[in-house]
């Protein structure tokens, strides 16, 4: 499960884009117990929690999922926003390998001054056999700012780099992945496409379009080529660059420092490219449209709007297809989706007065997923 809880003081923060809300389901003593007995109700092995706000985590959000059987992980927001992203498992389905946090907000890069968490984890299911398969389960909430898709980009890019180092395996390949969380980005956008397809080329892209959030021409500075600095340490391909020390050979002839120049000159403007790539096969387990109307779903429905932002991705199995016709075909690795709770359109969301409403106590819907773990 992946669900964006509403921290109380966000809420409280954006009292504007609750106006339609009844007061009395707006408070955290009657919206928690809401979101609890929607978590016992679906029952899942893992979650991926966003907003989780410190207090109530460390008061209530804790003993509660403990008492009912998980494990729980939290990363908590660098700056004076104090909430997080949380992961929690059920601690009779799997082991926990590695617990990798990863800050977004970085004091030696100007660019990345936001205070957005991810949390990546290495779980390895409990099977009565030994050598049971790992996988990785990633969790993050990227800047909300529609204008500011160049930090989206890059908080994506670190969150991928730390996926990448964590779900590496001996023999070069990926254990399967999971990746959740609000990215703050629609179906469609650049950023999504870039998930989905593993590459983008940002050349002459829009600050303000990487996410899709708005169609406004506001935030319309292209961005730049590369987007991050290269003292981030994280390569085009969103992997962590192994930092290499010039080496020093003694050559007959010193060269000059024009030559030096040049080669410098050369290596730069080898070096901007426009393409970012990643390494996984990532697909949705959402369509984000239903199929008999094409009208959109919706994962978050407020007073100002009602958009998909959450997402779970996750490693889609390749099919192996021999050359000659009539062959199996063989699953490769990767998770088989076999069943997801569907989400609503805007339309049914207002017939029960937006979110959070009686029932449903966050302004974000719950995305559920089903998934078979191939041996």
């Amino acid at each position: 499960m992946s669900y964006n809880i509403l921290s109380q003081d966000l809420l409280e923060d954006n009292s504007h884009l609750y106006r339609h809300c009844r007061q009395p389901v707006l408070h955290w003593s009657f919206r928690f117990p809401n979101i609890l007995k929607e978590i016992k109700h679906f029952d899942a092995d893992v979650l991926c929690l966003q907003e989780v706000q410190e207090d109530h985590y460390g008061a209530e959000i804790r003993p509660s999922l403990e008492s009912l059987g998980y494990h729980c992980e939290y990363k908590m927001r660098t700056g004076r926003k104090p909430d997080g992203c949380a992961i929690c498992f059920k601690h009779s389905k799997f082991s926990l390998l590695s617990v990798n946090p990863v800050e977004f907000y970085r004091r030696d890069v100007p660019l990345l001054d936001r205070d957005n968490v991810g949390l990546v984890l290495l779980l390895q299911p409990k099977l009565p056999r030994a050598a049971s398969p790992v996988i990785c389960v990633a969790n993050t909430h990227l800047l909300y700012n529609p204008r500011r898709g160049d930090i989206k980009l890059t908080q994506l890019a670190m969150l991928l780099a730390e996926i990448s180092s964590v779900a590496h395996q001996k023999d070069g390949s990926f254990c399967p992945i999971v990746m959740c969380g609000d990215f703050n980005s629609v179906p469609g956008s650049p950023l999504y496409s870039f998930i989905k397809e593993g590459k983008l080329n940002y050349e002459g892209l829009a600050i303000g379009k990487v996410s899709g959030q708005e169609q406004s021409s506001r935030g319309q500075r292209i961005l730049s080529i590369p987007i991050w600095p290269p003292n981030l340490g994280i390569s085009q391909n969103c992997v962590y660059e192994v930092q290499q020390l010039p080496k020093v050979e003694k050559t007959d002839g010193d060269l000059t420092q024009t030559e030096l120049d040049k080669t410098e000159v050369l290596v730069t403007a080898e070096k901007l490219s426009s393409n970012l790539h990643h390494h996984f096969s990532l697909s949705s387990v959402y369509s984000h449209y239903f199929p008999d109307t094409g009208i959109p779903e919706v994962t978050t429905c407020h007073s100002r709007s009602a958009i998909t932002v959450d997402y779970i991705f996750y490693s889609a199995e390749k099919e192996d297809v021999a050359g000659q016709p009539g062959a199996e075909v063989a699953l490769v690795g990767g998770l088989k989706l076999l069943a997801r709770l569907s989400l609503l359109t805007e339309q049914d969301l207002w017939t029960v007065n937006g979110l959070p409403n009686e029932n449903n106590s966050s302004d974000h819907l719950p995305l559920l997923a089903k998934f078979r773990l191939e041996l």
